[in-house]
């Protein structure tokens, strides 16, 4: 049995689909029973509940040879360190629990450092520390880069303000990757017992890219070649970012994380290699979720 956090997200589902379609018992772990439903119906078990609860999360692991964990993000939180504290906590519980050896930890690259990456920082930083303090479990660390579909999730203040706008410089080189290669090496870990200890794997994505030359891909999908990327300075981003729904701590660290893209902070010492580098292009992932301009009129 192989259990996975997460089942209804981003990555998450897609870890389970690929599961489920290579014949492999899964148990789905999300909050919510009816966007579990459709997995459900494909084959996995599935495990409604709070992913802070403890007790909850100790059920769902055991029995599991192993699982694959992640912490739930919440933009609106006022609270984002504490909030990601209860939760890594609750996972580390729920581990040392239900006996569970082998987990598969969905983190990000820069979880390496302790501060001045944002997000990563205040939530994967210390988790990485939690987890690598249980013993007679292997952990492997998967640390991927930022992912392609953020940068649409832009299209909203695209399609209101006429530009591509965000907190990284424009013309600095960002790996980037789809979050099914994501899922891909999840998958390949999870069925694998090659690894043991604490190991780490970043994935780098395809190639690099600057938010300027996304932007212009990003542009010609939707039938916009002109399109325009803005790094809009740091408050005006803030209160971008609070329209749309952020709390102000999570749009500061919005920021943060944007400003130490833009710095270098976030990198592979050894730089890219075969090993860290996935197949699917930016281009590949907005010609896949994105309407033709033709499709769109």
């Amino acid at each position: 049995m192989i259990a996975v956090m997460g089942a209804t997200g981003q990555v998450g589902r897609q870890i389970v689909e690929s599961l489920l379609a290579q014949g492999r018992p899964v148990r789905a772990i999300g909050r919510n029973p009816k966007a579990l439903a459709e997995l459900a119906e494909a084959g996995a078990e599935i495990a409604a509940g709070d992913a802070g609860d403890a007790g909850f999360l100790a059920e769902a692991f055991r029995g599991a040879d192993v699982v694959h964990t992640l912490q739930p993000y919440n933009p609106a939180s006022s609270d984002f360190r504490g909030e990601q504290a209860r939760l890594g906590e609750a996972i580390v519980t729920a581990v040392q629990k239900s006996g569970v050896r082998r987990v598969v930890v969905l983190s990000s690259l820069g979880a390496d450092l302790p501060e001045g990456t944002g997000f990563i920082a205040a939530s994967l930083h210390a988790q990485e520390q939690r987890l690598g303090r249980l013993t007679g479990v292997d952990l492997l660390l998967l640390r991927p880069t930022l992912f392609l579909e953020s940068i649409l999730a832009g299209l909203p203040f695209v399609e209101a303000m006429g530009v591509n706008a965000d907190a990284v410089d424009p013309d600095v080189p960002v790996p980037m990757i789809a979050t099914k290669d994501v899922a891909a090496a999840a998958v390949d870990a999870l069925l694998s017992d090659e690894w043991h200890g604490v190991e780490v794997r970043e994935l780098l994505g395809a190639r690099d890219y600057t938010y300027s030359e996304a932007t212009r891909i990003l542009g010609a999908a939707i039938g916009r070649p002109d399109l325009q990327y803005v790094r809009l300075p740091d408050e005006d981003m803030i209160g971008a970012l609070m329209e749309a729904g952020f709390s102000p701590d999570t749009a500061a660290l919005h920021v943060e994380m944007g400003r130490a893209l833009s710095n270098g902070i976030i990198v592979r010492p050894g730089g890219r290699t075969p090993a860290n580098t996935t197949p699917t292009r930016f281009e590949d992932v907005v010609s896949e979720l994105l309407p033709t301009p033709s499709e769109a009129s």
